[in-house]
């Protein structure tokens, strides 16, 4: 597949920048990876994003994957044209997580003219599945 983004020279000190100030920042979300057509960032599991039974609590995962997801389609489109806002998330938690790190991969299922979809994995340790989630992104055209 060639490469989806709009600006083909984007970095990883770009995409960390754009988590200054934010609940990804808050959880210590990092960029590591951009592909072709991938997006892959980690996040420890700490006191941060433990529920209290001491696991990955069910909404850092999808703020994770809502993270990962949304940034892709602004990677995606013309920002000078159109902005992207989260239309829906669901996710399915596979297993549970008390410590470490785990690792969002995000893909697009389809990225139209009005909407995206992408396909997040998260996974802990060697590729332990915790998480599947499927995030749809409204593609706006901006006013003015």
């Amino acid at each position: 597949m060639n490469c989806i983004w709009f600006n083909k020279d984007v970095s990883l000190e770009t995409l960390e920048q754009s988590l200054t100030g934010t609940m990804a920042e808050n959880l210590d979300m990092e960029w590591e990876e951009i592909g072709d057509n991938y997006l892959r960032m980690k996040m420890p599991v700490t006191d941060k994003s433990r529920q209290p039974y001491g696991i990955l609590h069910g909404g850092a995962s999808c703020a994770l994957a809502e993270t990962i997801g949304s940034i892709g389609s602004h990677l995606v489109i013309d920002n000078t044209r159109f902005r992207c806002v989260g239309l829906e998330i669901n996710a399915n938690h596979v297993s549970a997580v008390n410590e470490g790190i785990i690792y969002a991969i995000a893909k697009p299922l389809h990225l139209g003219r009005s909407t995206h979809i992408w396909d997040i994995r998260i996974t802990s340790g060697p590729g332990k599945l915790v998480c599947v989630s499927r995030l749809t992104v409204a593609i706006l055209e901006k006013q003015g």
